[in-house]
């Protein structure tokens, strides 16, 4: 097996290039040893989970929301930011589905850890396993504002996600990662799931 080497190499100089709402844009002046100096520019990211929420006929539930950056209105699973100090990620898992899907899961499951853009943002995601679901009673569900207002939710069966992934139609990291990985670990008796709590190599966040 083959797997990453954490450690960071000296920052010579770090300083906020741009303050935003969510994350923040960074420029660094990384010592790389022999081979000098070199500036980078990079999203500094809290962090994210998603979820892959699996009910009995081998459906997922799927949200649609508008992604300004590339102008399209994109298939997801439910997600959200790591923006909540010292909280756990199945935790914001477990809230993410509940805001977005009116969903509660009685299993968690890690499923798949990546980084989005390694070479331009410290971004990484968790994707959970969720089964055992349940809807939430109408007058306890949350209230959806802004951009969520709106969002689109559906079943949609993991055969019809994963052609649909084949067919260059969808193209989110979270739902290409979380699919394929579902379909891997579905293939292999759920010996690839690991625990809700499994460890992380997650990078640095805004949070610390």
């Amino acid at each position: 097996m083959i797997a990453d080497v954490p450690g960071a190499r000296p920052v010579v100089d770090s300083r906020l290039a741009y303050q935003g709402k969510v994350w923040d844009v960074r420029t660094d002046r990384v010592d790389l040893g022999e081979s000098g100096q070199v500036q980078r520019d990079y999203i500094h990211h809290t962090g994210a989970v998603a979820i892959m929420a699996l009910d009995e006929a081998d459906r997922v539930y799927l949200v649609r929301q508008y992604r300004h950056p590339v102008q399209a209105e994109t298939w997801e699973p439910p997600a959200g930011l790591l923006d909540v100090r010292d909280e756990p990620p199945v935790e914001a898992a477990a809230r993410e589905l509940y805001e977005e899907a009116d969903l509660r899961a009685g299993r968690w499951d890690t499923l798949v850890d990546f980084m989005t853009s390694p070479g331009g943002s410290s971004e990484g995601i968790r994707i959970f396993l969720a089964r055992d679901l349940a809807p939430v009673p109408e007058g306890e569900r949350h209230a959806r504002h802004e951009e969520e207002r709106d969002m689109e939710g559906r079943w949609v069966p993991l055969t019809e996600v994963l052609e649909s992934i084949w067919a260059g139609d969808v193209q989110s990291p979270t739902i290409v990662a979380g699919a394929l990985a579902l379909d891997a670990a579905r293939r292999s008796g759920w010996e690839l799931l690991r625990p809700a709590d499994a460890p992380w190599r997650r990078p640095p966040s805004l949070l610390g």
